[in-house]
């Protein structure tokens, strides 16, 4: 098997294992579909270029956040990481305990009914769902809401153990003596998913209960949907760049430089490091006591580090191997790579927005701006950049690979897929330019109707028209992404041979490098790090120049 490629190995899967991780993917291009319209009817509306009742706006945002950040990014990484462990672990080519496995994704696929059904009926609490908000009447839909979301949790929690059990049968049938870095890192990702799924059923049994009539409202629903969203949030960063990791080598032929085991040490840094920096998701907490925003200060500073060192990982080990097969200069290197295949256009296109949303993500987490920030436009602004550019093109981009193996069917048109990354980074800038000014301007995060009756600023309407016109880039790339994959899930014409066929590849990893320098992976952290030090002072200069009485009425 040490020679059968990814793509062959997820052609050996059982007809019965492709029939589950098919029925992943179809929620997961079903649900990406919805949470992309949803999303673009509310930045039209936002912009001003339509014009939607407030309660149904809502509505809207609530379907948005909570289709795109919760069933989307969480069908498609089920199905990803099946895919990883049963191709990756070293035993047999097969998913352990799948009907538990099938019972995930039916726990799953009810939680998303529950969930949109609650919001369809007129429910509009956002994805955070706070229950303090929830009026008498409202409470049978917030049953609901709540229980879609624990479906979702148990649902992650039978995905996960198959997950971890697929990797460790073989080390307890003695077939293989350590898992391969990607096993490893799949079962750190099936790690992390189970606390989510408990971090879940302790944030919304509580407002389960008291909205069925039974009980008391908990008074630490705010904490423990901080902590819930930290792990949400971060998990599918770690999942994209595992994804990363199996793509270059899968594109280039390319392995770390650095060996197998500091690659495990670094996926097991998230173990490590993730839940832990969750304190600062609490700065607007009035009661929060001095020693621990202090602490949450210090702790924000380790989010990043599983991910650059990551990203230092792989961009070291192209670049030494670029550098053997011919490449020259600083950045000579980088146009070698294959960036005509759309798989490795998304993946390029998602670290330079990685590193967008990165810059601005730093800005946010400091304790003196997020007071200033956290309930204005920047936030969606600086999030679209991780949530869709970053995480949401690498997790299409896998689709891109995966599907064609699972289905036997091709791409529909490679070609243009592999200009569509730019498209959307375009439409990413125009919406994130757009709303990072609104935001440092003081443009309200949750209100549609900005103008106050005139007594607004100018400048916000402007900036928000850019926020739309950025959406409609977005919106196009999308769709025709999501046209693509559901093509590649049920059209009818089949592979000939290997993936994608004559769509351009490299073969770096034939060749041991030598010494080679490697200088625009730490090149690359330095900028970031100049640009999150240089836009925080940009967002205190605007915000020491805004009108207090702007800034009083965005609140």
């Amino acid at each position: 098997m040490a020679t059968t490629s990814f793509f062959e190995r997820m052609k050996m899967l059982s007809a019965a294992d492709k029939a589950l991780v098919k029925a992943f993917l179809i929620m997961a291009v079903l649900t990406l579909g919805l949470g992309i319209a949803f999303g673009t009817t509310t930045a039209f509306a936002r912009a001003g270029f339509i014009e939607i009742d407030p309660d149904r706006a809502f509505q809207i945002m609530t379907l948005h956040g909570v289709t795109i950040f919760f069933y989307w990014l969480y069908f498609v990484q089920a199905a990803l990481l099946l895919v990883l462990v049963a191709c990756f672990s070293g035993g047999d080519i097969a998913i352990a305990w799948r009907r538990m496995a099938w019972a995930g994704f039916v726990l799953m696929t009810a939680g998303f009914i529950s969930s949109e059904g609650s919001s369809l009926s007129g429910l509009a609490l956002l994805y955070n769902a706070p229950p303090e908000i929830v009026a008498d009447y409202e409470r049978p839909a917030a049953v609901f809401f709540y229980l879609g979301y624990l479906l979702l949790g148990m649902g992650l929690l039978f995905v996960a153990v198959p997950a971890i059990w697929t990797a460790l049968k073989p080390k307890f049938e003695g077939r293989i003596d350590s898992w391969s870095s990607v096993g490893f890192a799949a079962v750190a990702w099936a790690g992390l998913l189970i606390v989510s799924a408990f971090a879940a059923v302790n944030a919304f049994a509580s407002p389960l209960i008291w909205a069925m009539g039974e009980g008391q409202l908990s008074t630490n629903y705010t904490m423990g949907w901080n902590l819930l969203f930290h792990n949400v949030h971060y998990l599918p960063l770690m999942a994209t760049v595992v994804m990363w990791y199996v793509l270059i080598e899968v594109l280039t032929g390319v392995k770390s430089i650095f060996g197998q085991r500091f690659s495990k040490a670094i996926f097991a840094s998230y173990l490590l490091l993730v839940p832990p920096t969750s304190l600062y998701h609490m700065f607007l907490e009035p009661d929060l006591a001095e020693p621990v925003r202090l602490a949450g200060s210090l702790l924000s500073l380790f989010i990043s580090v599983p991910t650059v060192l990551v990203f230092l990982l792989i961009i070291a080990s192209l670049e030494v191997h670029a550098r053997a097969h011919g490449g020259r200069g600083l950045f000579g290197w980088i146009p070698m790579l294959p960036w005509r295949n759309p798989v490795m256009a998304a993946v390029g296109m998602a670290v330079v927005n990685l590193a967008l949303g990165g810059v601005f993500s730093f800005v946010l987490i400091q304790e003196q701006m997020a007071p200033l920030l956290s309930d204005t436009f920047f936030v969606p602004a600086y999030f679209h950049f991780l949530t869709l550019g970053t995480v949401t093109l690498t997790f299409v981009a896998s689709l891109l690979y995966v599907i064609p193996a699972i289905t036997g069917r091709n791409l529909w048109r490679p070609g243009l897929l592999a200009r569509l990354p730019y498209v959307m980074t375009f439409g990413l800038v125009l919406f994130g330019g757009g709303g990072l000014t609104a935001g440092f301007m003081g443009v309200p995060r949750r209100v549609f109707d900005i103008s106050y009756d005139g007594a607004a600023a100018g400048a916000w309407m402007t900036a928000m028209a850019f926020v739309g016109i950025g959406a409609v880039f977005m919106a196009l790339a999308m769709a025709v992404y999501i046209f693509a994959l559901a093509a590649s899930l049920f059209a009818t014409p089949r592979l000939a041979r290997g993936i994608l066929a004559g769509l351009p590849e490299v073969q770096w990893g034939g060749i041991v490098p030598g010494y080679q320098s490697a200088y625009v992976g730490p090149l690359a952290v330095l900028v970031l790090v100049g640009g999150m030090y240089a836009f925080t002072a940009f967002g205190f200069e605007m915000i020491a120049r805004m009108p207090l009485s702007a800034s009083s009425e965005a609140h």
